[in-house]
């Protein structure tokens, strides 16, 4: 088996007589089997010895806790391994190559975090007098003025948290400044297309959410769009590049029927990392638009946070943008709040957040900008287009690619699961990937693709190390498609063999219970 470029080989050495020995630990060489913190500490010790307190009572009263806690004593050595064990059981984007991309997990400079840890950015207060900050409301003004410069827009919101956040911002202000004309609409249209949070977003903010279909190519029905254009509707929510990973090319002709509707165009811009720097969406057009810092400009994310998503907004916009910003006056800069936002940001539809935002992306975000600069960022998006490209061409003879005669794919290649054997699945292809050390694609999304595969390579991935991953992926398609039973029990390397997905989502165990004496027993 050909090593992962990360050197980690994802099988356990057999016997010299084809078997793998049984350990009594249970433990395959670096491979440990960890148990649960509850079973390897209980509650009747403790890691820390204490002295016997002198205090009589409680001062919670009422309120103090009667009952055990439960919680296992454990050392901090028995602590730290165990967590330490845990994390070696996961994937990383500093393992290898990670298929789900520029959509989760880019890969983060290293220079992006040593400028994070940076006195005065990693310990900064958000109650901290203005005047004591001064370097931290610059980066922040710093990186609004280059966001708007790539974006071709007018101002930016920099509080959003992320990017379903951003959406909430951009929808508020669109909000905002049709009640401001007195116009009251209910409708949003959202494309197949789209990413599946605009739909969920736009229902939140108490809107009727109307679909608008695509055409055979993967992209909006154009027609089908103004046929539907009308009085009531509020916002057209379209991802450009779209979810099939293509570029919508109608985008000004969808812009200009939908301002000609008195409506506004919101742009979800979670796939911005295949257009920086080349293009700019307010020349296409759009009103509103969230960036996910944590996307497109390397800021690391994963598992809910942290995450920020600034939105972008048009002249039209701007008036109703949220507080708090950052402001240069002078020579230094200033926080605007709501006490001193009245005289020039009256029409704000108010605050998305307790303070402004989150320090440490807005430091990794600038650092990675300066650090490419203009050129540098025009390629980030060429070479993520190129790698995906290069994916889609070298498997589109084994996998089916249903938008592969529609241009060349932006930043994701996607597949589907026609032309497979009978009964084998995206699942079962998912669940090889990790016998063959990568972390499986996105899987069936996006949902006008049957089965699909969106496979997002981003721009820093070498040319050997995508070799490695489509020669592993086609070898696992040509095993579905011949009908190999074996993939269908994958994975088999990894800690824990395939789950029954449907009982795990049905009738999940989140939590410990302490077995019995008749368990323990048996």
């Amino acid at each position: 088996m050909t090593i992962n470029q990360s050197g980690w080989k994802p099988t356990s050495p057999e016997a010299k007589d084809g078997g793998a020995p049984a350990t009594f630990t249970g433990n395959r060489a670096l491979m440990l089997e960890e148990a649960l913190i509850f079973e390897i500490g209980d509650a009747e010790t403790t890691g820390v010895d204490f002295a016997e307190g002198d205090v009589a009572g409680s001062r919670l009263g009422d309120l103090s806790r009667k009952d055990p806690i439960g919680l296992p004593g454990l050392s901090e050595p028995e602590t730290v391994r165990h967590y330490t064990r845990l994390s070696r059981q996961n994937y990383a984007i500093d393992l290898g190559l990670f298929p789900l991309g520029s959509c989760t997990m880019k890969h983060n400079p290293r220079l992006n975090e040593k400028m994070a840890r940076l006195p005065g950015f990693s310990d900064v207060h958000p109650l901290q007098p203005v005047d004591t900050v001064q370097g931290a409301l610059e980066v922040i003004h710093q990186l609004a003025h280059w966001l708007v410069t790539l974006t071709g827009m007018t101002s930016v919101a920099m509080s959003p948290k992320a990017g379903a956040h951003g959406e909430l911002c951009g929808l508020l202000a669109i909000r905002a400044a049709l009640e401001a004309r007195g116009d009251a609409r209910s409708v949003i249209l959202v494309p197949e297309s789209a990413h599946g949070t605009n739909p969920a977003t736009a229902a939140f903010c108490g809107y009727k959410v109307e679909d608008i279909p695509a055409t055979p190519d993967g992209r909006v029905d154009l027609e089908a769009l103004k046929a539907r254009l009308g009085p009531d509707v509020a916002a057209v929510m379209i991802t450009n590049p779209n979810t099939c990973g293509l570029f919508e090319r109608d985008m000004k002709t969808i812009s200009d029927a939908v301002h000609a509707a008195g409506a506004f165009v919101y742009c979800d811009g979670a796939n911005f990392n295949a257009i920086v720097g080349r293009v700019r969406p307010g020349d296409l057009g759009v009103d509103a638009m969230h960036i996910n810092l944590h996307k497109t400009f390397s800021t690391p994310h994963g598992g809910g946070g942290p995450g920020s998503g600034p939105v972008v907004l048009s002249e039209a916009l701007t008036p109703f943008a949220p507080l708090p910003f950052v402001e240069k006056q002078g020579n230094g800069f200033v926080l605007i709040e709501e006490e001193t936002a009245q005289e020039h940001h009256g029409a704000t539809f108010g605050r998305m957040v307790a303070f402004h935002g989150q320090m440490g992306m807005f430091t990794r975000a600038l650092t990675y900008i300066l650090s490419h600069g203009a050129d540098g960022l025009r390629q980030v998006a060429s070479d993520a287009v190129l790698n995906a490209n290069y994916i889609l061409r070298s498997l589109d003879d084994v996998l089916d690619a249903p938008f592969g005669g529609s241009g060349p794919c932006m930043h994701e290649a996607l597949f589907s699961d026609k032309g497979l054997a009978e009964g084998f699945t995206t699942l079962d292809i998912a669940k090889g990937l990790i016998d063959e050390g990568f972390h499986p694609m996105t899987m069936y999304f996006p949902l006008v693709v049957h089965g699909a595969m969106l496979v997002e390579p981003t721009e820093t991935e070498s040319k050997a190390a995508l070799d490695q991953f489509i020669m592993a992926l086609r070898s696992l398609a040509e095993r579905a498609k011949a009908g190999d039973e074996a993939l269908k029990g994958a994975p088999y390397h990894a800690p824990r063999r395939r789950l029954d997905e449907t009982l795990a989502a049905r009738k999940p165990v989140l939590t410990w219970t302490e077995p019995t004496l008749a368990d323990a027993a048996e």
